[in-house]
């Protein structure tokens, strides 16, 4: 029998649902402050043409990214690191710390590159530190942040949205895809609606197999970001699923395994 450690190596894994999960969304209350009435918008024209130039997506439906022929993306960092977060809008922050949030995972893999995961990148702080998320990278108005600042202890607490989840991206192939504009504070909604419908139709993020329901790891993950057990994370899955899929899921209540591909999403 093949070692779940194996599988990881290797970039892949299948396991059935298991109580693992993704690290506490724990309120860094710092990042609270907000100017509801503010019309300060984030100018995130870099990123878009970052996008526009280097994001593909081939017939499989999964985003690639060349990160190759990427050029540095300093320019856009040092604009969002001078950013006062606090005299947004919610709206606009939440699209701004998604937007660098993607941003910042881009150019650690085009910093380091070639990487086969962005899990070799280990340059979290620890001994047994696992990929680059718990590394300082940038710093907004004077406080330096990780990738695990800005997802579990700012987006994920600020904003209990599921949705959420399908607009950052980790570099993998088996992540929800890179989105293909910056996110905007206009429109946002209908952004994160498009992003959930593309993740959950798709293989990676629901299948049938031989009548066994598989699932994204990200539901195992975060299954309390989803309802907390499978009936509840089926029940966000029916709502974004096309009729084919709807038809699969329905009378379901239990989720078979999990699956999630390491593997980089580069071209």
């Amino acid at each position: 029998m093949i070692s779940r450690r194996a599988l990881l190596s290797a970039g892949l894994a299948l396991a059935a649902p298991s109580a693992q999960a993704a690290p506490r969304a724990r309120l860094w209350d710092r990042w609270l402050a907000e100017d509801p009435a503010s019309g300060i918008a984030v100018d995130h024209t870099l990123w878009a043409e970052v996008l526009a130039a280097h994001r593909g997506q081939p017939a499989d439906g999964i985003v690639r990214v060349d990160y190759a022929a990427l050029p540095p993306l300093g320019g856009y960092l040092d604009l969002l690191s001078g950013v006062t977060v606090g005299r947004l809008r919610r709206a606009e922050q939440f699209a701004f710390w998604c937007n660098l949030y993607n941003a910042l995972t881009v150019e650690l893999i085009r910093a380091h590159w070639p990487v086969d995961t962005i899990r070799d990148i280990d340059i979290s702080p620890g001994l047994f530190a696992d990929g680059p998320w718990g590394a300082e990278l940038i710093a907004v108005e004077g406080v330096a942040l990780t990738l695990d600042d800005i997802e579990h202890r700012i987006l994920r607490p600020i904003w209990p949205e599921p949705r959420l989840h399908y607009v950052v991206n980790c570099g993998a192939l088996g992540c929800p895809n890179l989105p293909a504009l910056p996110l905007r504070a206009e429109g946002l909604d209908a952004q994160l609606d498009a992003a959930a419908r593309a993740f959950v139709n798709h293989p990676r993020g629901v299948t049938v197999e031989e009548g066994r329901l598989i699932v994204s790891s990200l539901y195992d993950w975060y299954a309390g970001d989803f309802g907390g057990d499978d009936a509840a994370v089926i029940g966000h899955l029916r709502e974004h699923a096309a009729p084919p899929l709807a038809a699969l899921l329905a009378g379901r209540r239990r989720i078979d395994a999990d699956r999630y591909d390491w593997r980089v999403n580069a071209v």
